[in-house]
């Protein structure tokens, strides 16, 4: 199937199986790609998932805050895989300057900032206390058309209820700045579907492949499953999957949060590192957790021809104002089929080593769907 519903002709199709479902290379909007040997091993994953279009995080070491330091690292993701559009973000602090964002953003490629409480997740020690100091540069955003990307949740109290604790703040900023838009990221519980449905046309939310399979049943016990904000209850999972899945409301769009760390940072007894690796299998994730995971469309390809084109590929581009991709023959393009695929073990080693490879999230699961790419 195309993204537009007609039924595409794919070549060497083995009998008995089912149409391949044909997209333009999708949108990841929440993408982790790190440094040094890390930035190798996992950016080329961004385009063998399935994704040439990506908003880059900035939270590295040290955290990207000026627009010289954005364009920088953009030309290190460019040499490494030229063929992805990286969409950079500055880590909001009293080093980023409306002045150096009017005068630079453009060219640099920085089309957001990024809010990090402090403390609550992967280099998160240089984030923000207080959202009232950042108000005069919030309004300048505000005016130049510039994206507020937040990590929601509130410090020191319990990781069930961080995110949960942080909506009356989003509430707050939206109040402030109406025409602001502002992309509550990683959404995990029930209550922040609600608001940001509620909240109208400027406040968007990314979700993740990871919180649209996992609960905190599936993170407990499991290193590899362990993110921030961490996977809620069940009926927290149901809200997302609904709003996603059954609905599919336009202001909740693709941003995998894939956040690759070493495997001996994931494996160890006490403090182990926050993020669920999903780049390398993004869409097959997607469109495995797609047709078992909605309650409308359980164990046929409905789910994923019906919703998935336009959670991967368009309702995040009209929120951001880029052109939405269309499937052209011919050109790059992903081919999702209904054939079994077991996830790999480990991602990166040849670059990495063992201990510091990447665990991908489901490493050794089977999935109903295999993607390859096609025309690249």
């Amino acid at each position: 199937f195309s993204p537009d519903g007609g039924i595409v002709d794919v070549p060497k199709m083995d009998e008995g199986e089912s149409p391949a479902l044909l997209l333009p290379l999708a949108d990841d909007f929440h993408v982790h790609l790190r440094q040094d040997a890390m930035m190798k091993a996992v950016t080329p994953a961004v385009i063998h998932g399935g994704s040439d279009r990506v908003v880059v995080m900035p939270n590295t070491i040290p955290p990207i805050r000026t627009c010289a330091e954005a364009a920088d690292y953009r030309a290190k993701l460019q040499a490494i895989d030229p063929r992805v559009d990286y969409r950079m973000t500055l880590y909001l602090g009293q080093e980023v300057s409306a002045d150096d964002l009017r005068a630079n953003a453009d060219e640099s490629g920085v089309r957001g900032v990024k809010s990090y409480p402090r403390g609550v997740t992967t280099n998160s020690e240089a984030g923000i206390e207080s959202y009232t100091t950042y108000y005069p540069l919030f309004s300048e955003m505000e005016k130049m058309g510039l994206t507020l990307h937040i990590h929601g949740e509130v410090p020191g109290v319990s990781v069930l209820t961080a995110e949960a604790s942080f909506l009356p703040q989003l509430e707050e900023l939206h109040r402030a700045f109406p025409s602001l838009k502002i992309v509550l990221e990683h959404v995990s519980t029930a209550a922040a579907v609600l608001l940001v449905r509620r909240l109208g046309p400027t406040v968007g939310a990314t979700v993740t492949a990871h919180h649209l399979d996992l609960t905190i049943d599936e993170v407990v016990g499991c290193s590899h499953n362990f993110c921030k904000p961490v996977a809620k209850m069940r009926e927290d999972r149901e809200a997302i999957r609904q709003v996603v899945m059954d609905e599919g409301h336009p202001r909740f769009f693709l941003g995998s949060d894939s956040a690759p760390h070493p495997r001996h940072k994931k494996e160890i007894g006490m403090k182990a590192a926050a993020g669920c690796f999903t780049s390398p299998f993004l869409l097959a994730y997607l469109a495995d957790t797609f047709v078992w995971g909605s309650s409308r469309y359980t164990d046929d390809d409905t789910t994923v021809t019906k919703r998935l084109p336009d959670f991967v590929g368009r309702f995040g581009a009209e929120f951001f104002g880029v052109p939405v991709k269309r499937y052209e023959e011919g050109k790059p393009a992903v081919e999702l089929r209904k054939r079994a695929f077991t996830v790999p073990s480990v991602w990166g080693e040849s670059i990495l080593g063992s201990e510091g490879a990447v665990v991908p999230f489901r490493s050794g699961d089977v999935l109903r769907y295999e993607s390859r790419l096609v025309g690249l």
